[in-house]
């Protein structure tokens, strides 16, 4: 188990991103933030470039949208790490076919290795009507069981809901 894991939870434009960024940057740094989202259209682009732009000085970034265990295996085990965002990552997995159950345990065994502290971002999805296709409700589904998962690990667990944070874990 990781000594120090913080699970980020909430809805789009919760204040997640900006929450777990002023948690880590109270730690020394340098710190890192694994970045997974892909930019597949101008849309997605300007909302990457929006993230740049908001972050602090002082960030190493790392565009990782699959081989996140790989990127927190290659880092610094004491160095504190920001993954954003966990949904993104599984999307990735998602629409490639990949074994997700793989890719779920090749970042548990990552995360277990760590020693600094890591904050993990990801949407809570499960809020809302039941989605009307099968590939949403493999998503909405995937993304709970990949939140537990990573829940049951953690040392913290925060749900944001406008901007503010609620204790779930610790």
């Amino acid at each position: 188990m990781p000594h120090d894991l913080t699970l980020v939870l909430g809805g789009a434009r919760s204040g997640k991103s900006r929450f777990a960024e002023a948690e880590v940057t109270a730690c020394l740094g340098p710190w890192h933030y694994i970045a997974t989202a892909q930019a597949f259209d101008d849309e997605m682009r300007a909302r990457i470039g929006q993230h740049r732009v908001d972050r602090v000085q002082g960030w190493i970034t790392h565009e990782v949208p699959f081989r996140v265990a790989d990127c927190l295996s290659a880092l610094p085990s004491d160095a504190p790490v920001l993954v954003d965002c966990l949904t993104l990552w599984l999307t990735n997995h998602l629409l490639a076919e990949h074994d997700l159950h793989a890719e779920y345990a090749a970042l548990e065994a990552a995360l277990s290795n760590r020693h600094g502290p890591i904050w993990l971002v990801a949407n809570e999805v499960g809020l809302g009507i039941v989605p009307d296709n099968a590939l949403a409700r493999q998503f909405r589904d995937e993304a709970g069981r990949l939140n537990q998962r990573i829940a049951a690990m953690a040392t913290r667990v925060r749900f944001i809901a406008a901007g503010l944070p609620l204790a779930l874990k610790g």
